[in-house]
């Protein structure tokens, strides 16, 4: 019932070249596969096998733990909503629980000072080796990530360092997603369908599963290349672009054969704004708060943060709907289809 979508393949190894034009042509092949479908596979010179590999044993190891262990890093215990999210935790708008285990890592900011809600010290599992190989993993990806943030700034007409001064302490998150084996779970969501709250979205996944929404409201298959990420445009980038890149609604279907999947969300500082940024183009979206912004789509779809919320002990300021970002003529293909 699903068309496979064949993604847009880039080689990003020129993004380290010395030679500009070299940049921008790696640029130029960025900009056309954001604009045309949001979605593309990444590949390159600087992508670590090894780094990909560790994380994976650590992330076996660590969800093969009882419950109880787990939940010794629940999430709702740390200072930065980092921590175990235990199968049901996550719900996207009136869906059904999300069937899947997580742990999200973001950066881990040890300093007294400047800190936000998504902001401050990483809560880590007791397990040796867990830290420092997924700590290793996060600063590799953020190497690309920094590297891609220039191309995007070359795919918009702007400096290539534009993006530099606010990429000091951004609140990047690292997921560790586990879809356990469920032979009856066809019609049951891994991952409800949803767009990425922040700039662009690195994921290295072990199986297919993933479905991204296409422009004719068709829910296509998204095909995994090994030693490849696949990234794909968020909420942010779509306003930094003034809509010429759309966050793509995505979702995870296929949840019958354990998967593993280490997405890594990019976003930039918290206190930045986003606004559009193409010259001579009139604005069309209103400037949004980075930090602001995560917090609150992430307080909308976790159960903890829910609780607190109905309880009066959080308050969300300015909160848009989960839906607010992407193709929204699609979605109303899709609605129609299943009316």
């Amino acid at each position: 019932m699903t068309a496979i979508e064949q993604l847009p393949v880039i080689d990003i190894s020129h993004l380290t070249s010395t030679c500009l034009a070299d940049r921008r042509a790696v640029a130029r092949e960025l900009d056309r596969a954001c604009s045309e479908i949001g979605f593309l596979t990444i590949t390159g010179a600087q992508l670590d096998p090894a780094l990909f590999d560790r994380l994976l044993a650590r992330a076996r190891s660590y969800f093969a733990l009882d419950p109880a262990s787990k939940m010794r890093s629940y999430i709702g215990l740390s200072e930065n909503h980092s921590g175990y999210v235990p199968v049901g935790e996550e719900q996207f708008g009136g869906g059904t629980a999300d069937l899947k285990e997580a742990y999200d890592i973001n950066r881990d900011y040890t300093r007294s000072s400047g800190r936000r809600r998504l902001l401050g010290p990483n809560l880590w599992p007791f397990m040796p080796g867990f830290r420092e190989d997924t700590l290793a993993y996060y600063r590799h990806l953020s190497g690309i990530g920094h590297a891609l943030f220039r191309a995007f700034a070359l795919a918009l007409g702007l400096d290539e360092s534009h993006f530099d001064a606010h990429l000091r302490q951004p609140p990047s998150q690292l997921r560790l997603i586990h879809y356990p084996h469920d032979p009856v779970a066809q019609d049951r969501p891994g991952i409800g369908a949803h767009t990425d709250y922040e700039c662009f979205t690195l994921l290295f996944a072990t199986a297919p599963g993933l479905q991204i929404l296409r422009k004719d409201g068709i829910w296509a298959d998204v095909p995994v290349h090994e030693g490849a990420l696949i990234m794909n445009v968020g909420d942010m980038m779509e306003i930094m672009s003034n809509g010429r890149y759309l966050a793509t609604r995505h979702r995870v279907r296929k949840v019958r054969e354990e998967r593993y999947s280490f997405p890594m969300f990019f976003s930039c500082d918290y206190d930045h704004v986003v606004a559009p940024l193409i010259p001579g183009e009139p604005p069309k979206y209103a400037p949004l708060h980075c930090g602001e912004h995560l917090f609150n789509q992430t307080a909308q779809t976790f159960a903890y943060l829910k609780r607190r919320i109905a309880s009066g002990e959080l308050v969300l300021d300015r909160p848009m709907a989960l839906d607010s970002f992407g193709l929204k003529s699609a979605e109303a293909k899709v609605a129609e289809k299943a009316a």
